[in-house]
């Protein structure tokens, strides 16, 4: 994995993460607001969920 591998995939995750603030900025507040409500273990599970599912895809996508 090159660099400019590494680069490409930064650039199309925040032009993901960038399209819900640009589209629907008002949806996107109630979303942090709940989210920021939710307690500490939750928010543990979901960033563990989303950080073993990136791995794999990474692991069968190289």
């Amino acid at each position: 994995m090159t660099l400019q591998t590494i680069m490409l995939a930064l650039g199309l995750l925040l032009i993901v993460e960038g399209l819900g603030p640009l589209f629907f900025p008002e949806k996107w507040k109630m979303y942090l607001s709940e989210l920021s409500k939710q307690n500490q273990n939750g928010l543990r599970r979901l960033g563990g969920s989303l950080f073993t599912a990136g791995v794999v895809l990474m692991i069968i996508f190289s």
